[in-house]
C-alpha cells in the first residue's frame, strides 16, 4: 500500500515568513513609516504575500501601513466580488481598480503571441497613479524565488543580457520603491501554503492558456535540473548575489583599461 507523505505545514509557514524577513532585512525592502501598496492579482504569490505582510505588520517592531490594491483588467468571467469580500472580511484597507487592459492586449497581440509585456505596461502605469492616489511611497509585488531565476535565463537565453528580477527598485521617476518581499521564496512552498490558507485563488484568462511561451520553457528546463541535480535553483540565486565584475566581460561594468 503507497504511503502518503504528510506536509508539515507548520514547517512551510515558518521557512516562508523566514524567507520574507530575511529578503527584507538583506535588501532593506521596508522602513518605518512605509505606506505600502500590495498589488494583488488573485493568484497564489499575491495572496502570500500579502498574508505575510500582515503577519509582520503585528509581529515585527517595524511600524508601516499595507493597502491592498486589486486592478479589475475587465478579463471576461472574472468574479469581481471575491476579492472585495475576502478583504473585508480580513480587515484590511483596499481599493479595486477598473481599467479594461483586457480589450486593449486582445486587440493589440495577435493568437498564439506572448501577452505578459503589453498586459505589464498597461497595469504599471495605472498602478502607480493609485499608488500616487493612495499616497503610498512602496509599492509590494509578489514575484518569488522562481521567477528571478527564470527572468536570469530568459536574459541569459533569448534577451542576451544579464539580468534579473531585482528585490528592489526605485521607478523612473523616482516617486516610488518597487519592492519583491517573495525573492527568496520557492514557488512550490508558496503553492503549498497558499492551497493550505485556501486562497480564494482568481485565474488569469490572459496569460493561463499560453503553454509555449518562452518563460514555460525556462520552468520546464529547470524542473528538469531539479530532478537530475538537487538545489540547482539555490545555487543559482546565489550566484546572483556573488558577482565578480572583472570576470565578466562589460566594459561599463568594469574599467579594462
Amino acid at each position: 500500500m503507497q504511503m502518503v507523505e504528510q506536509i508539515d505545514y507548520q514547517k512551510i509557514t515558518k521557512k516562508l515568513r523566514a524567507a520574507t524577513w530575511n529578503a527584507i532585512v538583506d535588501y532593506h525592502l521596508i522602513k518605518d513609516g512605509d505606506r505600502i501598496m500590495v498589488c494583488l492579482s488573485g493568484g497564489k504569490d499575491s495572496y502570500t504575500l500579502l498574508d505575510i505582510l500582515l503577519h509582520y505588520k503585528k509581529t515585527s517592531d517595524l511600524k508601516f501601513e499595507l493597502v491592498a490594491v486589486n486592478l479589475d483588467q475587465k478579463q471576461p468571467g472574472f468574479p469581481a466580488e471575491v476579492l472585495p469580500k475576502y478583504l473585508t472580511e480580513l480587515g484590511v484597507e483596499f481599493k479595486i481598480v477598473e481599467q479594461d487592459t483586457y480589450s486593449v492586449v486582445k486587440e493589440k497581440i495577435a493568437e498564439g503571441k506572448t501577452t505578459c509585456s503589453l498586459c505589464s505596461r498597461l497595469r504599471r502605469g495605472r498602478l502607480y497613479a493609485t499608488a500616487e492616489e493612495l499616497k503610498c511611497n512602496k509599492l509590494a509585488l509578489g514575484h518569488h524565488r522562481d521567477d528571478v531565476i527564470e527572468t536570469f535565463l530568459l536574459n541569459l537565453f533569448f534577451g542576451g543580457k544579464l539580468e534579473a528580477m531585482p528585490p528592489k527598485y526605485t521607478t523612473d521617476d523616482g516617486r516610488f520603491e518597487v519592492i519583491r518581499p517573495l525573492a527568496y521564496c520557492k514557488e512550490d512552498d508558496i503553492e503549498v501554503y497558499s492551497n493550505y490558507k485556501a486562497f480564494p485563488i482568481i485565474p488569469c484568462n490572459l496569460c493561463g492558456t499560453q503553454p509555449k511561451l518562452q518563460r514555460q520553457e525556462i520552468k520546464n528546463m529547470l524542473k528538469q535540473w531539479e530532478e537530475k541535480y538537487p538545489d540547482r535553483s539555490s545555487i543559482i540565486l546565489t550566484a546572483l548575489k556573488n558577482v565578480s565584475p572583472s570576470h565578466l566581460l562589460d566594459k561599463n561594468l568594469f574599467d579594462f583599461s
